[in-house]
């Protein structure tokens, strides 16, 4: 498969991982957004949160459960942080390997952008 986290995942690439279990990997983003900026993927492929099944529910819970243990790991869970999902282009996702960003460190702003 050609697919970028794909190839991260069965260490054909190289990443700075901070978790990893069965299910989920999570790794250092290359052009972090903030201070921490952490991309966390399931395993399995799928392409877009358009393609999240009902199969895949439990799966995604397991991500927001991965981000919520690095937020505490990196000691930024009290004062916040935030997860974000794109989805297709104009959203901003350019990986079609669906991934929940963790962003931290700094104030956020609101609206994103």
């Amino acid at each position: 498969m050609s697919c970028l986290f794909c190839k991260i995942i069965s260490k054909e690439i190289p990443a700075k991982t901070v978790y990893e279990d069965d299910t989920v990997m999570a790794f250092e983003d290359l052009n972090p957004q903030a201070p921490v900026h952490i991309l966390i993927i399931p395993k399995k492929h799928i392409a877009t949160s358009l393609d999240i099944s009902d199969e895949d529910n439990e799966l995604i819970g397991l991500l927001y459960q991965a981000a919520n243990r690095i937020a505490r790991d990196k000691k930024v869970a009290d004062k916040g942080f935030r997860t974000v999902m794109n989805c297709n282009r104009e959203a901003g996702q350019t990986v079609f390997h669906i991934h929940l960003h963790l962003l931290a460190g700094r104030a956020m702003q609101w609206p994103p952008g």
